[in-house]
């Protein structure tokens, strides 16, 4: 029976000295076919099954096998899975350095350019599809997703476009103490818009203008108020891992595993279930792996877990995630970086957190800051920060060009 404590304190098990801090990234993209633009069915051909046996025979990645059908592998602590459309996410192991980032990464783009191209197979990096239309996509056989689309259609408008028609790209990143996850947390909600803004790369629909920046990043807005959107609570006195456990604590559940399957419990309580009185479960406790699989069901903008989860970028191409994640190793591992990037947003009131997060879709870098400044001014001095602070760091200080990435995008904003 877990209680109340154990759940902090696994929360609270993440904590680490800045010497074993990692670095790990995770990154979504569509597969199509070149002939026609069309999406792949799981088992076809060509298909998505084809290209994990690809992986699996030709560059010996392991594979997962769940009620006969192959839907994810791993090699060496990275992971491939597909989300509900047929999108493969690369999950990349915690590497010590930029470096290690960046060449486990490519690898992975490396095998997956080989694979697609010889079967006629394109790879796109976009936060969300162009121009297929639901009706278009092939929902993947995973139990999780069976469960998780009749609920998502009943919490909001958007909910089943997020499943099958978006992309998007994150990093993780370690903390010291409660006191260090705590401010890592707020600076990253803090400027986590402007991020999203940089890597904004979702304008059309259906061959159609949106009229928004990120699509990808609307979808978001309106899928699942229990569990999407800006924790507003973070930044709130008492922040700390308890009450990020109250927070899912809070958030109804989704599904347990139970003899190798996905048992629906959607939209019921982990506090019952902590009660033995889950309804249909009565008399059943949850175990730890069952906390865990619940914490991968909340989708705020930053997620906590033993590390610290930023999501919110559209999917984009390599040299661009590769550049998101030196922009937030240069601040989060170096101390005064930090602080300077908590300066820029300490004093902003909770409304204006509230405010950016539903602007930034639309107007992206042209959102407006208080005092009309947009996010280019806000952009720039943030860059500087965390060039400052990566070449503070003896193993990525080598990686500053990688924030030009972001430099070069936020020049080209301010011409337009």
């Amino acid at each position: 029976m877990l209680t109340y404590d154990d759940l902090v304190n696994d929360m609270a098990g993440g904590v680490k000295p800045p010497e074993d801090w990692k670095i790990g990234i995770e990154h979504e993209q569509f597969i199509y076919r070149l002939s026609d633009g069309g999406a792949l069915p799981y088992d076809g051909a060509p298909g998505i099954l084809q290209i994990l046996e690809s992986f699996r025979d030709d560059y010996g990645w392991d594979p997962i096998v769940v009620n006969g059908y192959l839907i994810a592998l791993q090699k060496g602590g990275v992971s491939i899975t597909l989300e509900p459309g047929g999108q493969f996410e690369l999950s990349g192991s915690p590497q010590a350095t930029l470096h290690g980032v960046r060449a486990e990464a490519n690898a992975f783009y490396d095998a997956l350019d080989n694979i697609t191209k010889s079967k006629g197979l394109g790879v796109l990096r976009a936060g969300f599809h162009p121009t297929w239309k639901r009706e278009d996509i092939h929902a993947m056989p995973k139990e999780r997703y069976g469960i998780m689309r009749p609920y998502m259609e009943k919490k909001g408008k958007y909910g089943v476009d997020m499943m099958l028609r978006t992309c998007g790209t994150q990093v993780n990143l370690d903390f010291s103490s409660e006191a260090d996850m705590v401010k890592k947390y707020r600076v990253a909600l803090g400027l986590q818009p402007m991020i999203t803004a940089l890597m904004a790369n979702s304008k059309m629909a259906e061959g159609v203008d949106t009229g928004y920046e990120s699509y990808r990043s609307l979808m978001w807005t309106d899928t699942d108020p229990d569990r999407c959107g800006v924790p507003e609570f973070v930044f709130e006195p008492g922040m700390g891992f308890a009450r990020y456990v109250d927070y899912a604590l809070d958030v109804p559940m989704y599904f347990i595993m139970r003899n190798g399957h996905h048992v629906d419990v959607a939209g019921k309580s982990f506090r019952d279930f902590m009660a033995g009185k889950l309804p249909g479960h009565e008399g059943e406790y949850p175990t730890l792996d069952d906390w865990h699989d619940h914490l991968t069901t909340l989708f705020p903008e930053v997620r906590l877990k033993s590390y610290l989860e930023l999501r919110g970028p559209d999917s984009v191409e390599p040299e661009l995630v590769f550049a998101m994640a030196a922009f937030w190793t240069g601040i989060f591992y170096d101390a005064d970086a930090l602080d300077q990037a908590w300066d820029l947003i300490r004093d902003w009131p909770i409304e204006l957190h509230r405010e950016l997060r539903m602007a930034v879709p639309r107007h992206g870098m042209r959102t407006i800051l208080p005092e009309r400044q947009t996010f280019l001014n806000l952009s720039l001095e943030a860059l500087q920060i965390a060039h400052s602070g990566l070449g503070r760091q003896a193993a990525h200080a080598t990686l500053k060009s990688d924030i030009t990435l972001f430099r070069d995008r936020i020049l080209a904003a301010a011409i337009v």
